[in-house]
């Protein structure tokens, strides 16, 4: 084995597809390459030991925003144990504001953006020669028919174990300026054709979860149908042995044909991503958003009524020129649509994205550390943007949890945002944590804090949820995801 690819996974239970496309396209080294994930909080000795009992000459690394830091300290330990391995580096982090980063002096050398053609490209030269004269190389973008799909690399134990991350597309038309996607000049698709049958091959081997990581699944619709047809087959042929598809959605994007397809699903076989993101026009064009709001919020409210698709939907706090107030009516007029959860996000500056060009203007003030998050804005001083930061936390720990089902409505009553606030700030001055609360404690406070509001009967509308309890609900051989089981036993 001569070449060693790896990453830092934050969970045990996401596979890298990123690793996955470089083996497969790895052409005449591909015997030669092997793949050795880790996963974050695991100790740096331990895993230069395991990287060093493969004797690579080459590792490559995946490094996102995620694991960037805890991937530089294992690179600066392994350049001094085995100095004589060369380090390449590549993933969106490395991809932009390359230089100026700690971890890519660190490295030997640096692939930006995509690396299917250039990755293999390099490590050809550095084994055979000329040995590369540039430590940073951009990656080469080949046609879509030349890149070899790489769903077959999924193991057995990924398969039974793990997230199986598939995309029928790459890229994104949309230019929001706090995305990555934004650099991208359009979506450019797979053949549908291979791509369903390495899909086919997929289920044939027991997939029955799968998570497209496309930007903009419902982009093309003939596409988006052939898909969903796919697994309705699947459905139909076995209703005994169901499968789980995520989607990422636009959501002013839902023509009849789509959603005459999605009513077919179901319930809990589909999960939905809807990115709302903000429902101000003026921080729309900020940041350069296209977004017809009436229709998103016309096709929200068509799928909570008319479908069985499990939501998510998207706000982010912290874009320039959202105010509190702003915030918060969007926030009003997204819970009163009916999703299952809302991904309340913060801000986050991710290298290369456009929102830098904001900052003077509307004094956004960036953690320097990552995730990159927002700390102060113009309009958002920095003690509002932390209590903006522990309601998104406890809004996790409570409405979308699904332990609270009962609860959340009457906590939230007839002003969403101000009342969570106000329990948020409560929450807060009462634990002085927003992490390792244990669930009974959060139920009592939970209970204690609708009792001082004047809500009749509490115990007997915990009662309803449990009292915050964790229940399994999945039945035997189901796989639905976690949290999409509880909304369904609701």
């Amino acid at each position: 084995m001569t070449i060693l690819l790896s990453t830092l996974n934050a969970r045990y239970t996401h596979a890298s597809l990123g690793l996955r496309y470089l083996l497969a396209n790895m052409g005449e080294l591909r015997d030669q390459t092997r793949i050795q994930e880790f996963v974050i909080g695991a100790k740096t000795t331990e895993m230069v030991e395991r990287i060093l009992a493969h004797q690579p000459k080459i590792v490559g690394f995946g490094v996102y925003i995620w694991n960037v830091e805890e991937t530089a300290k294992l690179v600066a330990t392994l350049k001094r144990v085995a100095p004589h391995i060369v380090i390449m580096l590549g993933g969106p982090e490395v991809s932009h504001e390359t230089n100026e980063q700690a971890i890519v002096q660190l490295a030997d050398y640096v692939v930006t953006g995509w690396g299917d053609v250039t990755f293999p490209k390099l490590c050809n030269e550095i084994l055979h020669g000329p040995k590369p004269l540039m430590k940073v190389h951009g990656g080469v973008q080949p046609p879509m028919a030349d890149i070899a799909l790489p769903y077959s690399l999924y193991s057995d134990e990924d398969l039974a174990h793990r997230t199986l991350y598939v995309e029928a597309s790459r890229g994104c038309p949309f230019k929001c300026e706090f995305c990555l996607s934004a650099l991208d000049k359009t979506a450019w698709p797979f053949n549908i054709d291979t791509f369903l049958a390495e899909m086919e091959s997929l289920h044939a081997r027991g997939a029955r979860l799968f998570k497209f990581v496309d930007r903009t699944f419902n982009l093309n619709i003939k596409t988006s149908l052939k898909i969903m047809q796919f697994f309705l087959d699947k459905l139909a042929a076995h209703p005994d042995d169901p499968v789980y598809a995520h989607f990422e959605l636009v959501p002013d994007h839902l023509p009849d044909a789509l959603k005459e397809g999605i009513a077919k699903f179901p319930p809990g076989a589909l999960q939905f991503e809807i990115g709302i993101q903000s429902f101000n026009p003026t921080v729309q064009a900020n940041i350069s958003r296209k977004q017809d709001n009436d229709k998103a919020a016309a096709n929200i409210r068509w799928l909570c009524e008319h479908s069985h698709v499990h939501m998510h939907v998207d706000l982010i706090a912290g874009l320039p020129g959202e105010t509190v107030d702003s915030f918060a009516e969007g926030f009003d007029k997204l819970w009163a649509l009916g999703p299952h959860e809302i991904q309340f996000g913060i801000l986050k500056r991710l290298r290369g994205t456009p929102i830098i060009r904001h900052t003077q203007e509307f004094g956004l003030v960036f953690d320097p550390h990552p995730p990159y998050t927002i700390l102060a804005n113009r309009d958002i001083d920095f003690p509002t943007m932390q209590r903006l930061v522990r309601f998104a936390r406890y809004w996790d720990l409570i409405a979308n949890s699904g332990r609270f089902t009962h609860a959340t409505p009457v906590l939230l009553g007839a002003q969403p945002f101000a009342n969570f606030m106000a329990l948020s700030d409560w929450l807060y001055a009462n634990t002085d944590a927003t992490h390792r609360i244990a669930l009974d404690r959060l139920a009592t406070l939970v209970g204690k804090w609708l009792q001082l509001q004047g809500v009749p009967e509490v115990p007997a509308l915990l009662a309803r949820d449990g009292h915050g309890v964790k229940q399994k609900v999945q039945a035997p051989g189901v796989a639905a995801p976690q949290r999409q089981a509880r909304h369904l036993a609701a």
